[in-house]
């Protein structure tokens, strides 16, 4: 039996269904009711992360934790986010521990070491920063030191960071872009040139895959945290124009320079706290900095640890993801 969290969530969704196929069975724990789930034979338990009982029970029976579920996006409460990403995690790592679950692989993020700043091919000797710009990289930093210091003899773990996961089902990144370029308010932050790594997220999977595959205590991806991608770069910007052209749209027109995005996110974010508004602000210093910085990764440890290979190549990736959203994507109104 293996346990994934976070199954009603994109990547969580993905890599579930590719267990299934591989004839695993698989149990997950959910705050809501997830009866297509359920239909695929499924075992569906109901609970949160952050509750204790609740995560030590799903865990109860299992050969081997997938932990993907996660406080995401850019906005929220200090508390939201800890107690989701930070003891959600410390209670999978016990629940992992009270039941003799042998392995844990965690996902993780890249923002746990964003500092704001170019990131030119950095590798995993990148140190987290002195200080976050966002909450949710603050407490994927911690969840991540909490899963290395899980790592012994009787729990083998490993730490995933796919950076800036896409593809048919995106609920979140490629959606919001095409809903603000509808809407007039997409503007090109930075001089446009900015190189950014991406993750399909079939690659992200496969790397899930190839991480757990033979993940023990003496294996080389053992308490250690991985950089992941699709191997190569894309012009940040040029690639939303591509995905603007597939879907029908014009290409972003306007542009807005880092440091000014950067300002107008520290205002925004103090506007939205003070007054306690409602939603997130159109623009934070997270957003600024990730929309108009270089960040990517070398990915050359996790292809010589678990032998991580992107299956699917960029313009594959990019004919299934157009496809897919050119289906369920309202038309630009002119």
């Amino acid at each position: 039996m293996i346990l994934v969290t976070g199954v009603g969530g994109f990547l969580g969704g993905a890599l579930a269904h590719r267990l299934l196929a591989e004839g695993h069975q698989l149990r997950t724990l959910s705050r809501r009711p997830l009866p297509e789930w359920e239909s695929l034979g499924v075992e569906v338990q109901r609970g949160a992360l952050e509750d204790r009982h609740a995560v030590l029970q799903a865990c109860q029976g299992v050969d081997q934790v997938f932990h993907v579920a996660a406080k995401a996006g850019v906005w929220g409460t200090f508390a939201e986010y800890w107690d989701s990403n930070v003891e959600g995690t410390k209670n999978i790592v016990e629940g992992c521990q009270t039941h003799g679950v042998s392995r844990l692989i965690h996902t993780s993020s890249p923002s746990s070491t964003f500092d704001g700043k170019d990131c030119l091919g950095a590798d995993e000797s990148k140190p987290y920063p002195e200080h976050f710009l966002n909450f949710y990289s603050e407490t994927k930093a911690a969840a991540e030191q909490v899963v290395k210091g899980s790592n012994g003899p009787n729990l083998s773990t490993v730490s995933l960071r796919p950076h800036l996961i896409w593809g048919p089902g995106d609920p979140h990144i490629l959606p919001r872009v095409v809903k603000m370029a509808d809407k007039g308010r997409l503007r090109r932050i930075g001089p446009g040139d900015n190189l950014v790594d991406i993750t399909y997220v079939d690659n992200a999977v496969e790397a899930h895959m190839c991480a757990a595959r033979n993940l023990g205590p003496n294996s080389p991806q053992a308490g250690k945290a991985y950089f992941i991608s699709n191997g190569s770069p894309v012009r940040l910007w040029e690639w939303v124009d591509q995905i603007m052209r597939g879907l029908g749209r014009p290409p972003v027109r306007g542009q807005l320079s880092t440091a000014n995005a950067r300002l107008a996110g520290g205002i925004l974010e103090w506007v939205w706290r003070t007054l306690r508004l409602d939603g997130e602000p159109p623009m934070t210093r997270f957003v600024a900095c990730q929309m108009g910085t270089s960040h990517y990764y070398d990915i050359s440890a996790a292809e010589r640890d678990f032998g991580y290979r992107p299956v699917v190549p960029f313009e594959v990736a990019m004919e299934r993801t157009l496809a897919h959203f050119s289906g369920i994507l309202p038309a630009r109104r002119s």
